[in-house]
């Protein structure tokens, strides 16, 4: 390769080859990492977490087993552990785009906690001795079903510990908003077209209540994520591993992680199929989704300030122009519809990576692990940030109730007094004239000025159960 000196040389079961000199990762790494010199993606930080504390639970019940001496079993636990703790993850080289099993990766996190382990024992980098990595660090797995361990134990670590109380902050920062706008009338828009009267806090209720449903769905999808695939090794009948090994380490890292972890009853379905993952992966895009509609929404009603709807006022966080002094944009709302918009493309990737599953096993698992964390990173991050830089700093304008009183869809509580066709020949006149709603039908009914302000009431009209029985879709 270059300098001798500068590296050391390793043998596995492909013969000898040159790695860094001090490289925790070894030969099958080096392999790998020379066979996809592919993008700069690499797993994220929470899969590494996640595999290595895989590991590391591994050497404990091998060893509770009487299948791992204790020193060994020590000193893999010690490796596994530093990883588990953020250390060594630049040792993690191989590239996403690489064997659709994760073997690299899984034989890359072998290596090191292997090369760790003799380091700890005094021994020396790559010599494969007194600890190896498949026979001792590998012992009773396979990356087949090791691999789709990590990834569902990964997603449901970061879904509990990062999605789940960013979605509850901004739950909560749209229920506060929805609390103190509660008193403010405004026209609702239905088609993009005028509609019955509704209250700002009203409005804001129904996007807490798609937050509040986003982690409803979550929760359903963690009890998924929860049955792992551990103990099926090669093609889900556990050939050389022991029949307890994976149930006693599920528990293990379930105490561990505080999450659910358990054995699948089925490793033929955990193995051959990445379903869960798909499926998770979809309520995840439908949290984008929902996102992106509050965002265009908070968009809109802030549009303006001169042309624009103007119900709303969002905080200023820069400016929004190089050539057009004092203009400010929605950049926070927007960000959020980018996010969005990734996820709903990371989703598209996992639904044709679920599909790849060929007989026994799936071969588009790190391109879906990848995929399925960065929507988890992405929609974390993006809620606590449009929480904390836009929902809580909303103010309420005096556009929404100015307009509401000139409303043409309010004639529709004259529908019971007057009929359908009067009440649209009245909003017609109306639209025509510029005039209110109020003021033509003094002239062309016969109800009485203070009956007709109790009948045109906006605010009344956003009270549960007015309408006396109208259909007014």
């Amino acid at each position: 390769m270059s300098n001798s000196s500068k590296f050391r040389t390793e043998k596995d079961s492909m013969g000898e080859f040159e790695v860094p000199l001090d490289a925790y990762y070894g030969a099958n790494t080096m392999r790998a990492i020379l066979n996809f010199p592919i993008s700069d993606l690499r797993f994220q930080s929470a899969f590494i977490q996640a595999i290595a504390n895989v590991k590391l639970c591994a050497a404990k019940v091998n060893n509770e087993l009487n299948l791992l001496e204790d020193e060994l079993s020590k000193s893999i636990i010690q490796a596994a552990a530093e990883i588990a703790d953020g250390s060594l993850h630049d040792q993690f080289l191989v590239d996403i785009f690489q064997t659709g099993s994760g073997t690299s990766t899984n034989m890359n996190a072998n290596e090191v906690i292997s090369n760790r382990a003799i380091e700890i024992l005094g021994g020396e980098l790559g010599s494969r001795t007194p600890v190896h990595p498949n026979d001792h660090v590998n012992m009773g797995q396979s990356s087949n079903d090791v691999i789709p361990t990590s990834i569902h134990i990964a997603a449901n670590v970061e879904i509990t510990h990062s999605l789940i109380p960013a979605l509850m902050h901004l739950k909560n920062s749209l229920t506060d908003k929805s609390n103190e706008f509660i008193d403010v009338i405004k026209t609702g828009r239905t088609h993009l077209q005028d509609a019955t009267p509704i209250r700002l806090g009203q409005e804001f209720s129904g996007y807490a209540g798609q937050i509040q449903k986003s982690i409803e769905r979550l929760e359903h999808a963690k009890s998924e994520l929860s049955e792992v695939a551990l103990g099926g090794t090669a093609v889900g009948t556990g050939v050389n591993t022991h029949p307890e090994f994976a149930k006693k380490v599920c528990k293990m890292l379930s105490e561990k992680l505080n999450i659910n972890v358990s054995e699948t009853s089925n490793h033929f379905q955990a193995q051959s199929s990445l379903d869960s993952i798909v499926e998770t992966s979809g309520v995840l895009k439908t949290i984008a989704v929902s996102l992106m509609k509050i965002s265009n929404d908070i968009r809109w009603l802030g549009s303006g300030p001169r042309a624009g709807i103007g119900e709303i006022s969002l905080p200023e966080v820069q400016p929004g122009s190089s050539i057009m002094p004092g203009k400010v944009n929605p950049v926070i709302p927007e960000s959020v519809c980018m996010v969005a918009a990734q996820v709903i493309g990371n989703d598209t990737t996992i639904a044709i990576g679920g599909q790849s599953g060929n007989f026994e096993i799936n071969v588009m698992m790190p391109i879906c692990a990848f995929n399925l964390l960065q929507s988890i990173e992405l929609l974390s991050t993006s809620s606590l940030n449009l929480s904390s830089q836009c929902i809580s700093g909303l103010k309420a304008t005096n556009v929404g109730p100015d307009m509401a009183e000139r409303g043409l869809a309010i004639v529709t509580t004259l529908v019971p007094y007057i009929g359908y066709d009067q009440a649209a020949s009245i909003a017609k006149e109306a639209q025509e004239t510029g005039k209110t709603i109020k003021d033509i039908s003094l002239i062309r009914t016969d109800i009485p000025l203070d009956e007709l302000d109790k009948i045109l009431d906006a605010f009344s009209m956003t009270e549960p159960g007015n309408g006396n029985g109208i259909s007014v879709g």
